[in-house]
């Protein structure tokens, strides 16, 4: 069985295509090949800034021999309609034969399909994963018509077995493929052939390519931290960088610089920020002072000098970035140390958010006043939290964020130490974006909580009161990931926070700011309803008591309440969408999750997921389990009852009409359970709620094997209803046990 060598050799791939670029061209070949009947035992993709190379091994050497029996017309059809079949099965007349089915006597044939050998496979498959290959971007040159990343110059592609190796037969726009291959552009000594992969990953690595971009950046990683560590100092880890450098030399050598002295004093996080993302270069920081003051680079050359040249180049030019950032420091900070901060925030009112929600300066308006409202909820100071939310996002006029976007909120943090803002104002401007993504930390400091609370609900209001909702798998104004940060803001703070209320009230400012040429009395009672909504939350009775203030101005409070509610509920459904993923991933059931998202308070996310896990938990025993069943069989008898006699049995049952021991004692069970089951839901204790339910399970079975329900005589059947009625009401108080599957 053949192994099979593939390269395709081209000039520099950019760095951030080329894992992807590997994986792709991996499983194109592999599934072509496989489609086209080959099997193989295994296969490898590799990546350098020149070359993508594939290896297979174990490829069978062709494809079986398939035989397949097609049925065609009946015997006696039209003459037309047999040659057709004759021609599409690629068969004889006289080839046919006949045989009678159920439904009559049809001509069949036998179609043999010759395999094919791999080399013809190969090359076919291979030309077409060229020619449609999924870059991101490609180009043309040349003459010729072939698409790639940059110019492809050379294929390789080689069967090698006992017998010796054989190169595949192809050409591609004029590329004939070969077994011919390059080392590194400036250190190899030119073309070589190969025969095999272990010939050609020991030939590049002595003609100074390590094949593997795991090995090159296990070796920079390695070389990195020993350079530091001689030196007393450590690199700042940063694995994204690493795997970008890692695709950016096919031979790593790693060289330390200094930074002048003059920007040390620059904040850590704006020369690893300039560093990063101008020059690629890691930052080495001091362990005992957590400064920032030397920096990694990796150069693609072993240089005679050992790279001091390259170095001195490389500080040069990281001399003048350096300058840029050292000069719009300066100049912050001489805003920021007069202590006031409005210039900056002032000058946002003229940059626009959306051209439907208006500037960033109104956004910060409607943040400011939520966060004043959210701030006791999550036990922060009402006036610090309206502070911090003011000024979170002065430092987008800065002209350090406008040149390093990356460090917004950062930068505010220290702009706002700087004005002698408290510090808990300080912390919020840094930690109000947060959570980003999943690794994210969530702030915890109850202001920074209630200003990140308040800006991704605004964010999500703002775009649902316009219709601008995340569409299948676009979202562009990355919404799922603001909804996500708020549920990991409320769960991992356990903030028992009712959520419907505040994006009600949101969503009314949303409108206030769309209808804002509305008459002044409509508006302040627009912001009365607001009020009323923020501290009672419930939306209807707020908005009749708002009617009666007004005489000819209810046209807009009417187009608001048939709007906003109903925003609001599809709002939290959408909230309700993402915990449900987050919880799944958690270990809980998707219909445990339904059951308890049909109960009252499904808009207080820690209440609900409380309750979700206790109902996981205690579905999870032997108790648990069998006590829904008794409740299934309760509800399916009670339900079917209710139909057939059209009433409904909820009376309450009495005592006195019990007929048999095991009534009696389900009667004492029930008030014994409903006893503890109140109380615990009072105090949101499902746990105790729910072990209060399993002590009914041996009773309810009782109760089941020794009665029946539907008595022949009529008081006692429906006394008998009406205690089903009674298990239903108790169990119901817990969870919607009907939304259980099973």
């Amino acid at each position: 069985m053949p192994d099979l060598l593939i390269e395709l050799f081209s000039e520099e791939i950019p760095a951030r295509m080329q894992s992807k670029a590997a994986e792709d061209l991996k499983k194109l070949l592999t599934d072509g090949l496989v489609e086209a009947g080959l099997t193989y035992a295994g296969a490898a993709a590799f990546s350098t800034p020149r070359r993508l190379t594939l290896t297979v091994e174990g490829l069978t050497a062709s494809s079986p021999t398939l035989r397949e029996e097609r049925r065609g017309p009946k015997v006696g059809a039209p003459d037309k309609a047999i040659e057709g079949f004759l021609r599409g099965a690629g068969v004889a007349r006289e080839d046919l034969v006949e045989r009678e089915e159920k439904k009559g006597t049809f001509y069949f044939a036998t179609v043999v399909t010759p395999g094919r050998p791999a080399a013809e496979i190969v090359a076919e498959v291979l030309e077409k994963t060229i020619r449609h290959f999924p870059w991101p971007k490609s180009m043309r040159w040349g003459e010729g018509s072939l698409r790639w990343v940059r110019p492809l110059h050379r294929i390789l592609c080689l069967l090698t077995d006992e017998a010796g190796a054989e190169v595949v037969p192809l050409d591609v726009d004029g590329i004939k493929a070969g077994d011919v291959t390059e080392g590194h552009r400036f250190m190899g000594k030119g073309p070589f052939a190969v025969t095999s992969f272990e010939e050609y990953e020991a030939r590049l690595k002595r003609d100074k390519v390590i094949l593997s971009a795991d090995e090159r950046a296990q070796a920079i990683w390695h070389d990195a931290t020993n350079l530091a560590f001689a030196q007393g100092l450590e690199v700042v880890e940063d694995r994204g960088l690493l795997a970008e450098v890692a695709g950016l030399v096919e031979w790593p050598v790693v060289l330390m610089g200094e930074i002048g002295e003059q920007f040390l004093d620059l904040p850590p996080e704006v020369l690893q920020s300039s560093m990063k993302e101008h020059q690629k270069f890691f930052s080495v920081k001091n362990p005992k002072t957590g400064r920032i003051e030397k920096f990694v680079t990796v150069a693609n050359i072993e240089a005679p000098d050992h790279g001091a040249t390259i170095l001195a180049g490389y500080q040069k030019v990281l001399a003048a970035r350096l300058a840029d950032a050292k000069f719009f420091w300066e100049n912050d900070l001489r805003v920021a140390r007069t202590g006031d901060l409005s210039p900056w925030t002032n000058a946002l009112a003229s940059v626009t958010f959306h051209n439907k929600l208006g500037s960033v300066g109104d956004r910060i308006e409607r943040v400011a006043a939520l966060a004043r409202t959210i701030a006791p909820a999550v036990g922060a100071d009402a006036a610090l939290a309206e502070q911090a939310a003011r000024v979170a996002k002065a430092d987008l006029s800065s002209e350090m964020v406008f040149e390093f976007p990356d460090l917004q909120g950062l930068m505010g943090r220290y702009y706002s130490n700087a004005a002698g803002l408290p510090a808990e104002v300080a912390n919020a401007c840094e930690e109000h974006y947060s959570p980003l993504g999943p690794s994210d930390d969530v702030p915890a400091a109850p202001v920074s909580v209630a200003v990140a609370l308040a800006d991704k609900i605004d964010m999500l209001t703002g775009f649902w009161a316009i219709d601008e909702k995340p569409t299948g798998s676009k979202d562009p104004f990355a919404l799922r990931r603001a909804a996500l940060g708020l549920i990991r803001l409320v769960l991992n703070n356990g903030l028992d926070l009712p959520l419907d209320r505040y994006i009600g009230a949101q969503l009314v400012r949303q409108k206030i700011h769309l209808n804002g040429d509305a008459t002044d009395e409509a508006l302040k009672a627009l912001k009365d309803l607001v009020d009323e909504i923020a501290d009672h939350g419930v939306f209807g009775a707020a908005l009749n008591a708002i009617h009666e203030r007004l005489s000819g101005e209810a046209t807009l409070l009417s187009a608001v309440g048939e709007r906003v509610p109903g925003l609001s509920n599809d709002l939290l459904d959408f909230f309700h969408d993402r915990l449900k993923v987050h919880l799944r991933d958690e270990g809980i059931r998707h219909d445990v999750i339904d059951a308890c998202l049909a109960m009252e308070g499904s808009d207080d996310l820690a209440l609900l997921v409380r309750r979700a896990e206790s109902l996981e938990a205690f579905l999870r025993t032997e108790d648990g389990e069998n006590l829904v069943q008794g409740f299934r069989r309760a509800n399916n008898i009670l339900t079917q009852a209710e139909e057939k006699d059209g009433v409904e049995y909820s009376f309450g049952a009495d005592r006195k009409y019990a007929e048999d021991a095991t009534e009696t004692a389900l009667f004492d069970a029930l008030d014994a359970a409903e006893a503890r089951i109140t109380p615990a839901m009072q105090d949101r204790d499902f746990a105790a709620a729910m072990a209060a339910m399993a002590d009914l399970r041996a009773p309810i079975d009782a109760f089941f094997e020794a009665v029946q329900v539907n008595a022949e005589n009529t008081v006692v059947r429906r006394n008998r209803l009406n205690l089903l009625s009674r298990i239903r009401a108790i169990c119901l108080q817990v969870a919607d046990l009907t939304q259980l599957e099973g």
